[in-house]
This record gives C-alpha cells, sequence and structure tokens, in this order.
C-alpha cells in the first residue's frame, strides 16, 4: 500500500502534525510511506523518512529537501528536465486545524483528482467550526451540550451560570479554551479566546460528567474502534493532550454497558453518514444523566487515533480502495451551441 502522509500547514496545531506524522511511521509499518511537509508558508517538500525527526523541522532543516508542486494527478519534483511525476499513491491528511481540517486540502487535492483520506470539502466546514457540529448534529436529532454563541464586537454583558467553558469556535486542541468559575474571570478568558477566533461558545461546564470517544470509518460497512474512556482530570490542556501521542500500548475498552456502547455507537455511525466518507474521524461524546451529548466532532484525531483500533493499518488500505468518487460532469456545450444556432438562423 502506498500511503503519503501530508503533515504541518499553516496552524496553530503545526507541531502536533509534525508529531502525528512521526507516530504514524511508526504504526504503519507494512506499508509504503512518502512523506509531504507543508510549511508556514505553505510549500510543499518531500521529506525522506530517515529526516522524520522533530528537530528536523524546528531547526529549518527541511528547506534542504525536494520542493514539490501540486498538479492534476500528482505531486512533482522539480529538475533540469521539468517536472517529474510522483506515484505517492493515496494522500492521508494528517493537518490538525487550519488548512487541514478546515477543507483547503480536501479543495486542492479533489481539484487535481489526487485520491486522499480525509474528510470532504463539506464534511470539513460542518466539523471544524463548532457552531456547524452542533447545529449539524441537531439537525440529525442528536443532542449536544447546551451552548450560547457570543462574536467579539457584541456586548460581554452577558448572564451565564458558572461555572462555564469558553471555546473558539474554529480551533481544536485546546487552544484558547479557558474554564470560568466566576464573572470576575470572564473578561479575561474571552480576550484568551478571542486572540485565535472573532467568535467564541460558551457551554455550561458539567462537572464529572461521563466522557467517551469513538473513532471509525466505512469501508464495505462501519469499522469502529473500542470506546475510549479518557483519563479524569477537570480539563485536559495542550500539553496533556498532545504528549502522548507515541505511546505504543493500546487503550482497553470501556466498561461500561453494551446499551451505552450500542448507544454511543449509533449515534457515530448518523454523524459520520454519507457526509464523512473518506474519512477516519473521532467523535466524543458527554454522557449526563444517561443521555449521550455529542460534544464534538475530531474530523482529523492525533495521530488519526490508531491506537483506538486492532487492525489501525489494514482499515488504512481497506479504506483507501473504497474512497468516495466526484462524479463526472459532461460539458458538451449544447446550450452555447445552441444560441449560437439560433443567432444564425436570425441573421438568415
Amino acid at each position: 500500500m502506498n500511503i503519503a502522509i501530508i503533515f504541518g500547514g499553516s496552524s496553530y496545531e503545526h507541531e502536533i502534525s509534525i508529531v502525528s506524522a512521526i507516530t504514524l511511521k511508526k504504526v504503519l509499518k507494512n506499508s509504503n510511506l512518502s512523506f509531504i511537509f507543508v510549511d508556514a508558508n505553505r510549500e510543499f517538500y518531500l521529506i525522506d523518512a530517515n529526516n522524520m525527526k522533530s528537530n528536523y523541522f524546528s531547526d529549518s532543516s527541511y528547506k534542504k529537501a525536494k520542493r514539490l508542486l501540486l498538479k492534476r494527478g500528482a505531486f512533482c519534483t522539480y529538475g533540469l528536465m521539468g517536472l517529474k511525476e510522483l506515484n505517492l499513491g493515496t494522500v492521508l491528511n494528517l493537518i490538525h486545524g487550519r488548512d487541514g481540517e478546515d477543507g483547503k486540502i480536501a479543495s486542492l487535492l479533489e481539484f487535481n483528482n489526487i485520491p486522499y483520506i480525509s474528510p470532504r470539502v463539506d464534511a470539513s466546514v460542518l466539523s471544524y467550526n463548532k457552531l456547524y457540529t452542533k447545529l449539524y448534529a441537531e439537525s440529525l436529532g442528536v443532542k449536544v451540550v447546551p451552548y450560547v454563541v457570543l462574536n467579539s464586537n457584541e456586548s460581554r454583558d452577558i448572564e451565564l451560570e458558572y461555572p462555564v467553558i469558553i471555546k473558539p469556535v474554529r480551533l481544536g486542541s485546546s487552544i484558547g479554551v479557558s474554564i470560568v468559575k466566576s464573572v470576575e474571570e470572564l473578561d479575561y478568558a474571552l480576550d484568551v479566546a478571542f486572540e485565535f477566533d472573532n467568535q467564541v461558545i460558551i457551554e455550561p461546564f458539567i462537572d464529572g460528567v461521563l466522557e467517551y470517544n469513538q473513532a471509525g470509518c466505512k469501508t464495505s460497512e462501519f469499522e469502529l474502534s473500542i470506546v475510549e474512556e479518557p483519563n479524569k482530570e477537570e480539563f485536559l490542556d495542550f500539553e496533556k493532550k498532545y504528549l502522548d501521542f507515541s505511546r505504543d500500548e493500546k487503550v482497553e475498552d470501556a466498561e461500561i454497558s453494551l446499551e451505552l456502547k450500542t448507544n454511543i455507537q449509533d449515534i457515530f455511525k448518523k454523524v459520520y453518514g454519507r457526509v464523512f466518507e473518506g474519512a477516519i474521524i473521532r467523535c466524543d461524546f458527554f454522557v449526563v444523566d444517561g443521555e449521550v451529548l455529542l460534544n464534538e466532532i475530531n474530523p482529523i484525531p492525533g495521530s488519526m487515533a490508531n491506537y483506538l483500533f486492532k487492525d489501525f493499518e489494514g482499515m488504512v488500505e481497506r479504506l483507501s480502495s473504497k474512497l468516495p468518487k466526484e462524479s463526472t460532469i459532461k460539458i458538451d456545450y449544447s446550450y452555447i451551441h445552441s444560441i449560437q444556432s439560433a443567432k444564425g438562423g436570425k441573421r438568415q
């Protein structure tokens, strides 16, 4: 299986993406891997597998690597004889945050007819924006955590029942997220969140909430991971969430009732639907008073949540052979020809 992992990007989560790519190099042991790095200036570089080390990027050594150009049907290297097309296989989008999760890379790959594993453009829009995620879920009849949306130019004089959690609408990895326990802390937390986005979501902070993660994709059928129960802390910040990306041990299936597990998996399938075909996603759920609520959709989870699957590499191979294809639209100019014909008739 030929897989090209694309990572980096112009994103606050750029470094997380690098760590994810290094992790997947260790996981996809039987695949023929290529690595495409997107730097902060959105230039493409072909990275040798031996150079997949964090300091290779932090000290800018990657600039010595071959530059790539994306054209219809292939990535290409530059040479004395012109462009050389590379057969890199299916692209696995591992760019977290902006560029990767907002649909830019998906658009580029789709437009250039490159097969790729990632949410398509519409799925990216729905999952990158936390407000759109909630609206999408509600349209499916899936319950979500109650929320209030606040824009940066609106009055902060709002009534809230504390504690609350404040999140930038278009950002992941807990960046810019704060727990606010009193009105005195509100302005500072909003200032932090508005540094990253001009719109925030405010939700009640539910103490002691039960939290579960479900990852998966659809190949010939749904392939689901175990249900993970994350380590319970009041709040998982950036470092706590991502320093354990490279863990080797597998996570144990959550000790929950079959009824709850089935409920979580059924909701995951409903959210995934047709919209997320071609992607491996993770949904994060809260359980409050026995009711399952969708918290977030993670369209490109850290290290693709590989540690939740029994046969992650096999699943990637199966998914790469079942990717959705954009329908071909036949352009025959019949409308323009009919107009020209009509004009010609009038002249005659």
